[in-house]
């Protein structure tokens, strides 16, 4: 691991970009430049805790109705929602917890698989009372709950997902049966030696993969907020636990099963889906959008514009209108 962390990274973002399996063959939106002060880096939300299992669960909410769910991912939290969240506030009630270990939320001594997040995660929608929800889903976010949606459909509205673990890209037979940037990004992070001292020791995720999985540049006090909750290597036990998570090969064989069995939901629910998608994207580009256009119920699918992974932080607003409409026309039904 004597490869400088940069020069890895703008090696492997320049692969993901190139991959025919993630992009488009031509990308029309190769050099565009999205305004960098178009996206503000403040919160607008004070935190508000909550005890989940003993540990205390930081969240944010506002406005009132029928709750619509934010869930995030690796490495972010409830930050990521900023700038989307207003365009639902005036439509229900709009809540994004910060995953245990993440952001303000508690980091207990814990082995911060799958299972562990799913439980807090499931504790604190019963604490907090929700029922007819909306999720609004990314990364790891999208994996939990989903995860709930097909085991409680009876408390779910709607589900709006954005780059998301999905099939046919997850649950992966095997790193080679994933897209090739994809599954060599895998293959390094969950190496046992390699993965915790990118991960762990050199904080890759937050430092590197992050801002590289943007288009706009990140602004440093945007990125100063995602970097807060980890300060210390023993912050960071988290963030190299959700890489070996992720289901390939049959392994965690606990979130094959869950991704595996949500996947198979998806294609039997009358649930209304809003599929979100950018253009190269990472997990989810168009391709994926047709992939479950051609298999969902009662999916429909809105384009955002040029993004990548975290396209919380590129099209936040392309992001609020869609759902806004949608949501009016859920409401509508």
């Amino acid at each position: 691991m004597s490869t400088p962390l940069s020069t890895m990274f703008l090696a492997a973002a320049v692969t993901v970009l190139a991959s025919p399996a993630l992009a488009q063959d031509a990308n029309p939106y190769e050099g565009f430049k999205v305004p960098p002060l178009a996206v503000s880096s403040e919160m607008p939300y004070e935190h508000k805790f909550i005890e989940i299992l003993g540990s205390k669960m930081a969240y944010v909410e506002a406005g009132s109705g029928d709750p619509i769910l934010f869930l995030h991912g690796q490495p972010t939290s409830s930050y990521l929602w900023r700038n989307i969240m207003p365009h639902l506030e005036g439509q229900g009630r709009v809540i994004a917890p910060d995953n245990i270990g993440f952001g303000k939320s508690d980091q207990p001594a814990i082995d911060y698989t799958f299972g562990d997040h799913y439980k807090y995660i499931e504790a604190f929608i019963e604490e907090m009372g929700l029922s007819d929800i909306t999720l609004v889903v990314h990364d790891w976010g999208s994996g939990l709950g989903l995860h709930y949606a097909a085991q409680n459909p009876e408390r779910i509205k709607g589900i709006v997902t954005m780059e998301s673990i999905l099939a046919p890209v997850m649950p992966a037979d095997s790193y080679d049966a994933m897209p090739p940037a994809l599954g060599d990004f895998f293959r390094t992070l969950r190496d046992p030696e390699g993965g915790p001292k990118l991960l762990i020791e050199q904080n890759y995720f937050v430092e590197g993969v992050l801002p590289a999985f943007i288009v706009r540049p990140l602004a440093k006090d945007a990125h100063d907020v995602y970097r807060a909750p980890f300060p210390t290597e023993t912050s960071r036990i988290q963030i190299n636990q959700w890489p070996n998570e992720v289901p390939i090969g049959r392994v965690p064989q606990e979130t094959h099963d869950a991704v595996t069995a949500y996947n198979a939901w998806l294609e039997e629910t009358e649930l209304p889906w809003l599929f979100l998608y950018a253009t190269p994207g990472a997990l989810n580009p168009p391709a994926i959008a047709e992939y479950w256009t051609e298999r969902a119920n009662n999916i429909e699918t809105a384009y955002i514009g040029p993004g990548l992974h975290y396209v919380q932080e590129d099209q936040p607003f392309a992001i609020g209108r869609a759902i806004s409409d949608w949501y009016r026309r859920i409401e509508g039904q």
